[in-house]
Order: C-alpha cells, then structure tokens, then sequence
C-alpha cells in the first residue's frame, strides 16, 4: 500500500533522511524503531505530505503523494487516520466533540447521527459513556484511547500511531498495543508504528524496520530481530550504552 523510495530531506544542512527505503504492506502492521532523533517522527510526517522531501518518492497505492495538488492530496490523506503521541485532543471540546470533529468536517451527517458513531466508536476502545468528559478529566491512557477512536472515524485503510504507548505504565502500555493489534484484525487498515517499546514492538508488529542516521539499517520479522547478532540491533534492543550508538550527553 505504501512504497517509500530513496527518500531524503535535510534541515539546515544536516541529513535527517538519507535515502531511505521501505514498504508498508497491505492489511500489516508495521512497527520502526530507533534512537531518539534518527528521522523517525520527520517520516511519518513525510508519508503524511505534511513535508516534502529534497528527493525520492512516496507511493501510495501507486501515486507519488508529493506530486499531486492540495486538492488531490486532500483526497489521499482521507484514506489516514491519525494517532499523535499525546493524542492532540481539542482541550476546548469535550470527548464527544473531539470524536465527532471529522464527522463535522468532512460529511453531511446530522447531530444525532455523529452522536450514534461517536458511541460506537467509543464502545470500539472500551470507553463507552464518556462522551461529556473533558479532555483534562481523562488519564493518560484514556485520551490515547479517544485519540484512536478520533483517528477511527472516517474508517481509514491505513492508521499511524506516533509513540502510541509513551508516559503510560506497563499494564496500560500493553492494552494499548492490544487494542492496535485488535483493531487492526477488525478493520484490516494498514498501520505504521513509531515506538521506542522494544517488547511491545515484538508482540505487535508483523514486520519491523530499524531506522539509524536516516536510513532503515536493518527490517524483518520479529524473530529476526530477535536473534540477529547486528550490533546495532542488539545495542538498541538491548538497551546497552556500549556499542556503535554514541548515547547523546
């Protein structure tokens, strides 16, 4: 479904991609890894045509996103849903609002019709009832949670989850990344993972990719990740200080 090819961009001279290539294969989930600060969040932002790379190419079904206009980009970014590393719920809306947003704007529905979906999209991540909470009254795990009932919405064909699991403890952590992989089973969405959570990338992904000074390094399997001797693989898997990973001071 999506084809990245020799892609790069710099930012005041210094290479944050470096012609890096991966796939994203239909109906997987697909987890990348990394050191903090090795392109990982400027990627997703390039698959998202919120930044356009110096060169190379980013197919999605086919289509180079980055050659189309705003209105056909549009279009392509439908097929997406969303889901931010601290949710980037509307403070100002309560649960039901935030659900209901892409509803409002992108369709015709009327207010008890954006009502019922949003009820059965918050049945959908076990958080039935909470429609007239605001943000501020919901735990961390909870606005992750409306985050991907949001990003649900216009039920996309591929879903991106920036540091799903970031600032949450490890029971929570795991049901997070339960409720991906059931979501993805249900909807059968294409999904991109960006995550520093070695265990829960093993348990999650279908495929993995390493990205490392802007490139994918290394991809495979969980298992292969598990057993490679590479030594930058085991350094960040590990989580030793020793090893081809200067750790920033």
């Amino acid at each position: 479904m999506i084809e990245i090819r020799s892609l790069t961009k710099s930012f005041k001279g210094q290479k944050v991609l470096n012609d890096l290539f991966l796939t994203l294969r239909q109906g997987r989930i697909t987890v990348i890894i990394g050191p903090t600060g090795t392109g990982k969040s400027v990627l997703l932002k390039h698959i998202l045509g919120l930044i356009k790379p110096d060169s190379g190419e980013i197919l999605i079904d086919g289509e180079d996103i980055h050659l189309l206009d705003d209105v056909q980009l549009n279009e392509v970014r439908r097929k997406f849903g969303v889901c931010f590393q601290d949710a980037a719920l509307f403070d100002s809306m309560n649960v039901g609002e935030n659900i209901g947003f892409p509803f409002v704007m992108h369709t015709k529905m009327s207010k008890g019709e954006i009502e019922e979906e949003v009820a059965g999209l918050l049945r959908e991540v076990g958080l039935s009832g909470i429609e007239h909470k605001m943000p501020s009254q919901l735990s961390g795990g909870m606005r992750k949670r409306v985050g991907l009932a949001r990003a649900l919405a216009m039920r996309p064909q591929i879903l991106l989850f920036d540091e799903p699991t970031t600032g949450l403890d490890p029971v929570m952590t795991s049901a997070i990344n339960a409720l991906i992989r059931q979501v993805q089973e249900k909807t059968g969405a294409t999904c991109l993972v960006i995550s520093h959570d070695i265990q829960g990338a093993f348990d999650l992904a279908d495929h993995m990719a390493m990205i490392f000074n802007g490139q994918i390094v290394f991809e495979g399997e969980p298992d292969r990740f598990r057993l490679t001797k590479d030594p930058l693989v085991r350094q960040f898997v590990e989580g030793k200080i020793a090893g081809p990973i200067s750790p920033i001071t």
